[in-house]
């Protein structure tokens, strides 16, 4: 195991200092716990559960002796600790965050102040490829521009080559948001592309990605696995983010929609469809509520994906009416799930797999795939 200097400052992994079968056998018991009379697998683990995070946040910050940190906030508070160590996050991104502090300390940037609303520098964010090993690094700004922004882009592009793309964000807002709403590319095509059962997906910065892509493609294989899809088979993808397991899907089946009320991911999802030749597939920009009330074509398979807030009832209602013989419901919070899924159970489905995967290492989450069919 190893050792952690932050741990008990920074508070964002829970079991840091816990063996990790152990954490295993603790998030098993979790999702057992709401689901007490189903069987609950084991959960699918990693082989090095270490700097599995593809996607990084972090915040610009001055110490007591004014030396610039990128940081994450510690748990129930506004002070910032320096991550650059994080044993979670992707090695590359921890050297480009020192990096960023080294070279905008020398090109005397300024870091952003939150209090006062002055400053430059206020976040970064870098999402990795785990496929190409390339990386997209979005710099949000709380200043009108950038100082030196070609030279600092070419000092961080010359000293990590693997940088493709970098965005530069601005977020004048007095907000907990990381992103604003205005964007410019600076570098490269504003994406990356990633890799998941051979078909690659393009990452922007507002595009919704796994964070733990080796996990990722782990979870969607079971997805699809419990899925069982037929080659004359119907699927709807609700929460589909930018395609990712609807593509994969396509690959198996007759026809699939994906719904996604983030437009940008589907305006990704759509050009992931055109890189990848993949045309028995429609995307919509919608609620996956309202979108399902208008379908005229009854889905004989439904995969839920949602944020952590779960389904709403006007879809599972409407989802019931139509009865699909098989319901595959994945969950980065199970107490969600498991409440979607007994309102399910009431309306005539069973629960046939619950399988956990540790897309979360180190952390007290866990996905869960679960598997509803129709009596």
């Amino acid at each position: 195991m190893k050792h952690c200097v932050f741990d008990k400052k920074c508070g964002g992994c829970e079991y840091i200092h816990v063996p990790y079968e152990e954490q295993l056998a603790a998030k098993k018991k979790y999702v057992q716990d709401l689901f007490p009379d189903h069987t609950v697998e084991d959960v699918i683990g990693m082989k090095d559960p270490y700097h599995y995070r593809h996607k990084v946040y972090a915040s610009f910050y001055l110490d007591r002796k004014g030396k610039m940190h990128a940081g994450l906030y510690q748990e129930h508070s506004h002070k910032r600790i320096d991550s650059v160590m994080c044993l979670i996050q992707n090695k590359t991104a921890n050297d480009i965050l020192h990096e960023m502090c080294v070279l905008a300390e020398a090109m005397k940037i300024p870091v952003y102040d939150e209090d006062r609303g002055t400053g430059v520098l206020r976040h970064a964010y870098i999402r990795v490829s785990e496929a190409t090993g390339n990386i997209l690094l979005v710099i949000v700004i709380g200043g009108k521009s950038l100082p030196s922004s070609r030279s600092f882009v070419k000092a961080l592009t010359e000293k990590f080559p693997k940088i493709r793309s970098v965005v530069l964000n601005y977020n004048h807002d007095r907000t907990s948001m990381v992103l604003g709403r205005k964007e410019d590319i600076l570098y490269g095509k504003g994406y990356i592309t990633d890799s998941i059962g051979g078909i690659d997906f393009r990452i922007s910065s507002r595009s919704f990605y796994q964070v733990n892509p080796l996990q990722t493609e782990v979870l969607y294989a079971k997805a699809l696995e419990l899925a069982d899809l037929k080659e004359s088979d119907t699927v709807l993808d609700a929460c589909c983010g930018i395609g990712t397991i609807t593509l994969l899907a396509a690959k198996q089946c007759k026809y699939a929609y994906g719904v996604e009320i983030n437009p940008q991911a589907i305006r990704d999802a759509i050009e992931n469809a055109k890189q990848n030749n993949i045309r028995n597939v429609y995307f919509k920009a919608d609620d996956a509520g309202h979108f399902i009330t208008s379908m005229k074509e009854k889905p004989d398979v439904i995969i839920m994906d949602p944020p952590r807030s779960g389904m709403s009832e006007e879809f599972l209602d409407t989802a019931c009416r139509m009865k699909p013989s098989r319901m595959v419901y994945v969950s980065c919070n199970p107490e969600t799930q498991a409440r979607d899924a007994a309102y399910l159970l009431k309306r005539g489905y069973y629960i046939s797999r619950i399988i956990p995967v540790d897309n979360f290492p180190f952390t007290k989450h866990v996905e869960t795939v679960v598997l509803l069919t129709h009596n």
